[in-house]
């Protein structure tokens, strides 16, 4: 309801920043607005909602921003797509997503080709940034990154010695469970690989897993087919530690699966939670304001620094900026984030990265803390 709220005030003619008499840029945003994983696009959009809101509220800058939000369904098909939408309207300066990798990989050749700059929150495969975009950045790690720690996490944390690791096939499932196996192997962990589609009833692959006996389960996809298959293991009477990463680290997860059933799943995420960070109160005061009362979710917090990082180009340049001075201003942005300091590589990743461990507690998921410190001896 608050996206649906936010898209009816930025992304039309209608929008509060026009008329004002300054110079309007828009803004893309491409995400999933729709479908099973709707949540985490919403989360992302209302983090860069934020930011325009505040923005337009300052009187130092001699412009005013408005979205375009273009659906992809968090899917790759979707992809070409929405971001052709972007790329036909001539205000578009940037973008702000896409959010899910499959998106990302399947849209981003449009977007390099227009010069027309993207910078995802979310999107983690690692091999985004190895095939030759020349407008891609992200400020949250790639997998090779989580990967890496949840396997320390579980290896030394859990004391796994044995991981069933499946993936759901996608894009971003690929790339995690790859760089967490890779991981788990060279911590001499034993690894039982497996990939399954996207399904409705996992009760067979529930089965398949506790005939493997593994001491930790961890799944790479999203959280709508995840609470399926944590209760297919449940109903199974698995007894092992079950995980996920931050395609699944959404508060829809304990909705659809249920409070009783999720207690005590465990979520790995490059990714803090601005809720319990007591140097995000400014971040929260805003992001309050701005969507009428919500709370920020996976992702807000890194849409909003994309976003303002973008502005950041924006405010240096005036009323003078177009696709290619943006793109080219964005090489070289360096901001303090709410999620960490956003800086660039040049590949496009992000130079910072923590990647944090939640449990799903009384209903709840709540950080407890990063995985190099749950670690430790």
């Amino acid at each position: 309801m608050v996206a649906a709220a936010a898209l009816a005030g930025c992304g039309g003619d209608d929008s509060p920043a026009r008329g004002s008499g300054k110079t309007e840029y828009a803004i893309g945003f491409q995400g999933p607005l729709s479908g099973e994983n709707q949540q985490l696009g919403i989360n992302a959009y209302n983090g860069m909602l934020t930011a325009v809101d505040e923005a337009n509220r300052r009187a130092d800058l001699p412009f005013t921003l408005r979205i375009v939000a273009s659906d992809d369904q968090g899917m790759a098909e979707q992809g070409p797509t929405a971001a052709q939408k972007l790329i036909d309207n001539n205000e578009v300066v940037a973008v702000i997503g896409p959010i899910f990798s499959g998106a990302a990989k399947s849209s981003q050749p449009l977007f390099s080709d227009a010069g027309l700059l993207s910078v995802s929150p979310s999107a983690t495969s690692p091999e985004l940034t190895d095939l030759g975009f020349t407008s891609f950045y992200r400020v949250i790690a790639p997998d090779t990154v989580q990967g890496a720690a949840a396997a320390e996490y579980l290896a030394k944390a859990i004391k796994a010695r044995k991981v069933y690791s499946l993936d759901d096939r996608s894009e971003y499932g690929i790339g995690l469970s790859t760089a967490l196996e890779q991981a788990l192997r060279e911590q001499g962990v034993e690894v039982v690989h497996d990939g399954v589609n996207p399904t409705k009833d996992y009760t067979s692959q529930a089965t398949k897993i506790i005939a493997a006996n593994p001491d930790a389960v961890y799944y790479s996809g999203y959280y709508s087919e995840f609470a399926l298959l944590v209760k297919a293991l449940r109903g199974k009477g698995y007894q092992g530690r079950i995980l996920s990463g931050d395609g699944a680290n959404d508060d829809q997860l304990v909705r659809q699966a249920g409070r009783e059933v999720i207690e005590g799943v465990l979520l790995t995420c490059a990714c803090g939670d601005p809720n319990s960070d007591p140097n995000a109160t400014d971040f929260l005061a805003e992001f309050e304001r701005a969507t009428s009362g919500a709370k920020p979710g996976t992702y807000s917090a890194e849409a909003y620094d994309a976003t303002r990082a973008v502005i950041a180009v924006l405010a240096a340049q005036g009323t003078s900026a177009s696709r290619q001075s943006v793109l080219e201003g964005f090489r070289t942005v360096d901001i303090d984030g709410v999620t960490k300091r956003i800086a660039f590589d040049e590949r496009g990743e992000v130079e910072d990265s923590t990647v944090f461990v939640y449990e799903v507690r009384d209903g709840q998921r709540v950080v407890l803390g990063t995985t190099s410190t749950l670690s430790r001896p």
